[in-house]
């Protein structure tokens, strides 16, 4: 039996368009951004370091159920992957509305500092659009050719919260400095414009692509 590769899984990614996904993803303003950034410009380095490892976890937590859903939905049934290839099309384009729309607040989940971890722990936890964005978009740069889908899938999804680590630490030395300032420019015309045209175009990127998926 062929022994399973991590190189051979993702031999033939196309990595610029699935990191900048990602970057982008990351860096449109939303909940998890407002949040951190107001938890440390009020609290300091601490709490937001707590923060991000609760977010983190969630995130994590998601990701794994994402895949291993996602290798139960496939079997037996070949037609879905184009179902959930829309899906993913259908989600970018919800998130540029969605930054378009940002109206600025820092978040729900707003609480004092030590209750950081366990606010990011559960509020991405019980975040229906993390699985999805893990299903759907992140799911879409999979191909059953290159191995199980599901073992991709964690895997560039460990890739992505590589990603969103890195973006969330600098939330929080940013907020930590310039948090009032951060705050004013992340929900301006020109950034949320940006950033909503960004997303459209990944969309429209993924619509293009054929669904890998299936």
């Amino acid at each position: 039996m062929r022994s399973i590769c991590v190189c051979d899984m993702l031999d033939g990614l196309n990595w610029g368009a699935f990191i900048l996904a990602m970057l982008i993803v990351e860096l449109t303003p939303g909940p998890n951004m407002g949040w951190l950034t107001a938890l440390s410009a009020q609290y300091g380095r601490g709490p937001g370091h707590r923060a991000v490892v609760g977010v983190t976890l969630g995130l994590a937590l998601q990701l794994v159920a994402a895949a291993t859903g996602l290798s139960a939905l496939l079997a037996g049934r070949p037609g879905l992957g184009a179902a959930i290839h829309w899906a993913g099309v259908a989600f970018m384009l919800y998130l540029a509305w969605s930054s378009w729309h940002e109206s600025g607040e820092s978040s729900p989940w707003r609480s004092r500092g030590v209750n950081g971890f366990r606010r990011g722990l559960i509020a991405n936890l019980l975040n229906p659009k993390a699985f999805v964005f893990y299903l759907a978009v992140v799911g879409q740069f999979a191909d059953p050719l290159r191995g199980p889908i599901y073992l991709q899938i964690l895997l560039l999804g460990l890739i992505h919260l590589s990603i969103a680590v890195v973006v969330h630490l600098t939330l929080v030395e940013f907020g930590t400095r310039l948090g009032q300032l951060l705050e004013e420019v992340r929900r301006t015309l020109a950034v949320r414009l940006g950033f909503a045209l960004s997303l459209v175009a990944v969309a429209l990127w993924l619509a293009g692509s054929a669904a890998p998926i299936g």
